[in-house]
Formats: C-alpha cells, sequence, structure tokens
C-alpha cells in the first residue's frame, strides 16, 4: 500500500525552558503539532499535494496519530544567540510532478535570511531536476525570476521560526515543519 501524502501544511514555534527536551516539546506546542507522533522523512513534496493551512488542517487529525514531516529544528543555551529555522518549499508547475521541501537550520541568520536560504534550496534541487539551467552563482532572487519564467516552477514558499536565545541561558528551540496529511 503506497502512502502518498494529499495535503502539506507548515508551521513553526519557539520554546525556552531549563531543559533541552522540554524546550523542544514547547516549540512543538506552539507549532500545535506536540500532541502526535510525528516522523521525519526526506524532502519530496508529493505528486497533487497541496498546501493547505495549519487551522485547516489540524481539526481533523487525532492525538497520538502518526504524521509525516520534514522538520527543521536547532536548539542553544547559549544566552543571546540568534538562531533560526525554516522549511523552504517549491510546487511544479505539473502537478503530475514532484516537488522540494528543504529544511535549513542556522545561527546568527535574521528570519528572512533563513527562510530566503530554505525556499532557494528547495527551488534550485527543483530546477536541477526539471531541466531549468541556472547558474548557481547568482543572487536568489535573480534565480527567482529565471525559475519563474521557465513557467515550470509555479509556487515558492518559506516559513520560518528565529529566536534570540533567552539572556539567562535557558535552553532555546526553533521549529519549523512540513507536516503531510492524507
Amino acid at each position: 500500500m503506497a502512502i502518498v501524502p494529499k495535503r502539506v501544511f507548515l508551521t513553526k514555534g519557539i520554546g525556552k525552558h531549563k531543559e533541552k527536551l522540554a524546550s523542544f516539546e514547547l516549540a512543538l506546542r506552539q507549532a500545535k503539532i506536540e500532541k502526535y507522533n510525528l516522523v521525519k522523512v526526506s524532502s519530496i513534496m508529493p505528486p497533487k499535494a497541496v498546501l493547505v493551512t495549519r487551522a485547516k488542517a489540524i481539526v481533523s487529525l487525532i492525538p497520538g496519530q502518526i504524521l509525516f514531516c520534514v522538520m527543521s529544528s536547532t536548539s542553544t543555551s547559549e544566552p543571546n544567540r540568534q538562531l533560526s529555522a525554516s522549511i523552504g518549499v517549491a510546487i511544479p508547475s505539473n502537478q503530475d510532478t514532484y516537488g522540494y521541501i528543504s529544511e535549513h537550520h542556522a545561527f546568527g541568520q535574521t528570519e528572512r535570511m533563513s527562510g530566503d536560504y530554505a525556499e532557494d534550496l528547495a527551488a534550485s534541487m527543483l530546477a536541477s531536476t526539471l531541466g531549468i539551467p541556472f547558474d548557481p552563482e547568482l543572487a536568489y532572487d535573480e534565480r527567482r525570476d529565471i525559475f519563474r519564467m521557465s513557467k515550470k516552477i509555479v509556487k515558492t514558499r518559506s516559513i520560518t521560526q528565529s529566536a534570540r536565545a533567552d539572556k539567562n541561558g535557558l535552553w532555546t528551540t526553533v521549529v519549523a515543519a512540513a507536516v503531510m496529511l492524507d
């Protein structure tokens, strides 16, 4: 039996706690996915899958349910350190073709930098799969124009959770995820 998700939602969260695991739990709680058994998967956006809102998706979920997700997460207890977790999505025009989901986590990047990087990763992976010629040394804004002009990539998007770590050394965890549903 093939499991091919039909819907995907993006979510993010942040947690702070004296224990690293508890800070991760709090980040999942803010992302509204703490009640589920999360199984990390690699980076393919299934053919014909559509992006839906988190609010619309979670009403049909059952606590304890197994959910597949592409997740980015990072943690630190270093006071005031900037951290981020991002998910990038690239969806092809041809709905019968798969797209890409990328995960990126970093220290020292702003929310925008991290989100743009994740979106660029997903779009570049999809572009190379679709045979769209591009110079990887060009700035992402220039490559994005090339990708869009090719008419082979219809949508790119990212979601990012960034934070400055707790000034008193509590564990700070950021999470971003693309959760896949049937």
